[in-house]
């Protein structure tokens, strides 16, 4: 099976009803329980697509999102995740098998929340200039003076909410009352903070005993229609939704910043955007120095976590 192979969208319609084409994803109907993902190899940052894809990129997330629903679950009592089998339905050729089925994951059909959940460890990029400009970090009082860029908050990780975005637009902080607007009460609001705050801390460790810091990392739930349950959904604690650094270059920095973290995610690509004026611009097409070292990135972060190389677990258990 190929993971090299650029894939920068499935094809699929002429197999299977197409639900929706987003940013990464395209997404489609097999039965009224259950979706497939294909994870393409499409790239996006500062929500916006960019015209260049990484490759490996759709095997990497879809494995490790898999990977990611495994540990949790035996560590997290009471997690269910939409995760089904990494199997490609019947009605998919055996011709297409090669490029789409390390990019697919069978996937529990849920009502969407409509909210993401970000959960942040520690004091960097956006919560460290709101922290500098007012000892707050998404309108959250932070009441330690004198905390250094990186250091982890003191009284332990914060969640927030924020919009989820269509495609084009973008996402927003929102306070928790509006959150509970937006997912149908406070219920359900505080199970995906509890729940999102567990996932983080369970990460932190593993990760940490890999190599790795899970600096922050954003979530996303459905509810099960049929038992009304909160459900860990789209991808999991991967380069492209978390950041991640390296734990052996890992230090808190001095007043001023102190440098740069060395990560294992989609931070290269954005701090390559941002120092070529391109933040924001649609279409933008990568130079291949910048395609190489994220699927570097993406790599690394695989490797350490899932401890093999992702050609090595394609059609495998992960």
């Amino acid at each position: 099976m190929s993971t090299d192979t650029l894939v920068l969208s499935s094809n699929l319609e002429s197999y299977l009803p197409l639900i929706n084409k987003g940013k990464v994803r395209d997404i489609y109907s097999l039965n009224p329980s259950t979706l497939l993902f294909i994870t393409t190899d499409r790239v996006s940052a500062f929500d916006v697509a960019l015209a260049t894809g990484i490759p490996s990129k759709g095997a990497i997330l879809t494995l490790l999102t898999a990977h990611w629903s495994t540990v949790l679950k035996t560590t997290i009592p009471g997690l269910l995740t939409h995760v089904q089998t990494l199997a490609l339905p019947p009605s998919i050729p055996p011709t297409l098998h090669s490029t789409h089925a390390p990019r697919a994951m069978q996937v529990r059909r849920l009502v969407p929340f409509k909210i993401e959940a970000i959960v942040r460890g520690y004091l960097t990029r956006e919560a460290w200039d709101s922290y500098q400009r007012d000892r707050t970090v998404c309108g959250i009082a932070i009441p330690h003076p004198g905390l250094k860029e990186r250091a982890p908050f003191p009284d332990g990780p914060l969640c927030t909410p924020s919009t989820k975005a269509n495609v084009g637009d973008h996402d927003e902080d929102i306070s928790e009352a509006r959150a509970a607007e937006l997912v149908g009460g406070v219920e359900y609001a505080d199970r995906i903070k509890e729940l999102s705050l567990a996932i983080y801390r369970a990460a932190h460790a593993y990760a940490w005993a890999r190599g790795l810091v899970l600096a922050d990392t954003k979530f996303e739930f459905g509810r099960d229609v049929a038992t009304g349950e909160v459900v860990l959904a789209d991808e999991i604690l991967t380069p492209e939704s978390s950041r991640f650094w390296k734990r052996e270059t890992y230090a808190v920095g001095g007043d001023g910043g102190g440098g740069e973290e060395e990560g294992c995610d989609k931070q290269f690509l954005r701090d390559w955007l941002v120092e070529e004026g391109l933040q924001g611009k649609e279409r933008v097409v990568l130079p291949v120095e910048v395609v190489r070292g994220t699927e570097e990135r993406y790599r690394e972060c695989f490797r350490r976590l899932v401890g093999r190389e992702v050609e090595e677990v394609v059609g495998g258990e992960v």
